[in-house]
C-alpha cells in the first residue's frame, strides 16, 4: 500500500461513506489500486451469503480491487446499536489485532485502502477501546467529515482537537450539507476553516438521494495528496 486514510465523523449519518465512496473513485480514475475497509458495522441485513451492511458494500462497490467482505468487514452485527453492545449482544470482543489483520491483506492487494470508522471519533468499541484505537493500530492520516447542520461547529472543533491531541495526522476535513435549511451555510464552513488547522478538502451539496461515489467531484483529490 502507497497511501492510505482513515473517514471519521462528527456523528452518525454525517457521510463517512459518501466521502469514501467519493475517494475510491477519484482514485479509480486515476488509475490507482484502491480499496476500502469498515472493520466494523451495526445495523446489518441477513443475506444468503451472511450479514451485511449497505455501507460496507457501497465501498467494495467503489473499489477498484476486490476482496472478500469479511476482509472489508470483519465485524458486521445485526443489532442497529452502538457497536460495543451490539458485540455484546453477539457475544463476541472486537479485536484490534484481527482488524489490523484484515487491513494487511487489504494492503497488499492495492494501492490506497481507505477505511471508514463507526458512528463518530470516540464511539466505544469495547470497555477499554474506542474508534480512537482502531485509528491509532492502523496508523492513518484522518479526514474528518462534518455533518453541516445547526450545532456543527461545536462538534466538528470538538472532535478536530482531539484528533491532534491524539497524534495521528489530520489529513483535512469535508464540509458535507447534510440539512438543506441550514442558515449561513457559507459562514460556518468559513468559521470552521478559520479553526480547524486542516485543509478543507471538499464541500459536498445537499444530496436528498445519497448516491455512493456521486460525491468525487467535490473533493480535492490533488490537496489530499499534498497533506
Amino acid at each position: 500500500m502507497k497511501r492510505g486514510w482513515f473517514i471519521t465523523g462528527t456523528d452518525t449519518g454525517v457521510g463517512k461513506t459518501l466521502v469514501a465512496t467519493g475517494l475510491l473513485n477519484s482514485f479509480a480514475r486515476l488509475d490507482d489500486r484502491a480499496i476500502g475497509m469498515k472493520p466494523v458495522a451495526s445495523g446489518c441485513q441477513a443475506t444468503p451469503a451472511g450479514l451485511r451492511h449497505d455501507d460496507a458494500v457501497a465501498l467494495l462497490n467503489a473499489s477498484s480491487v476486490q476482496a472478500e467482505y469479511p476482509e472489508v468487514n470483519p465485524y458486521a452485527f445485526a443489532p442497529a446499536v452502538a457497536p460495543h453492545l451490539a458485540a455484546q449482544a453477539a457475544g463476541v470482543e472486537i479485536s484490534l489485532e484481527k482488524i489490523r489483520a484484515c487491513f494487511t491483506r487489504l494492503c497488499a492487494l492495492a494501492d490506497i485502502v481507505v477505511v471508514e470508522g463507526i458512528g463518530g471519533w470516540r464511539v466505544p468499541l469495547g470497555r477499554d477501546i474506542t474508534t480512537v484505537d482502531l485509528a491509532l493500530s492502523l496508523n492513518l492520516p484522518v479526514i474528518l467529515v462534518v455533518g453541516m447542520r445547526l450545532g456543527c461547529l461545536n462538534h466538528a472543533l470538538l472532535t478536530a482537537e482531539s484528533i491532534r491531541h491524539s497524534g495521528l495526522k489530520p489529513a483535512g476535513w469535508v464540509a458535507n450539507q447534510i440539512d438543506p435549511a441550514m442558515e449561513r451555510l457559507q459562514e460556518n464552513i468559513a468559521a470552521l476553516q478559520e479553526r480547524i488547522p486542516a485543509p478543507l478538502l471538499g464541500v459536498i451539496p445537499f444530496n436528498k438521494a445519497k448516491s455512493f461515489g456521486a460525491q468525487s467531484d467535490y473533493l480535492n483529490i490533488p490537496l489530499l495528496l499534498e497533506t
